[in-house]
């Protein structure tokens, strides 16, 4: 990147476990995050938060101009799935949902997004994983298609 170009572009990327199946347990949850966190740091991927329920993942990052949205998704998904299996953290079965939402967020709302991705739990006391994805899907106006996260 040229000493004169600047960006800064916050997206906020979710993705799911394969037909949204609550497998990661609470005591899991810190060991995916720190990964994704780790996987972040090794492939220089601002990650400002980090979210890992029991069948998703939120995530808050600054985009660098150097990877694709696809690549990013990518190296969190396959990264982190394959240690989750090589350390027989969860079963060898255990895999993500094959596609992932990605939505641009202002830098006037980071901290609004920092703070949703921080209350899931609460949040998901009353609402599903599948129930938030329409929400996202309707905010942003894109049409919802039922196995876009399940498979």
């Amino acid at each position: 990147m040229s000493s004169h170009s600047y960006n800064k572009i916050w997206l906020h990327l979710i993705w799911g476990t394969k037909g949204h199946q609550k497998t990661i347990s609470p005591g899991v949850r810190a060991k995916v995050s720190q990964k994704l966190f780790e996987i972040a740091q090794d492939k220089n991927i601002f990650l400002k938060s980090c979210h890992v329920h029991s069948n998703h993942v939120h995530t808050l990052i600054d985009m660098l101009t150097n990877y694709s949205i696809e690549q990013i998704a990518k190296y969190f998904k396959g990264i982190s799935s394959n240690y989750l299996k090589k350390e027989g953290i969860l079963n060898s079965r255990f895999s993500w949902c094959k596609g992932y939402g990605v939505f641009s967020v202002s830098e006037s709302v980071v901290e609004k997004v920092i703070k949703y991705i921080k209350n899931q739990d609460e949040h998901h006391r009353t609402k599903t994983f599948l129930e938030e994805v329409q929400e996202f899907l309707v905010v942003n106006n894109l049409e919802y298609t039922d196995n876009w996260f399940l498979e």
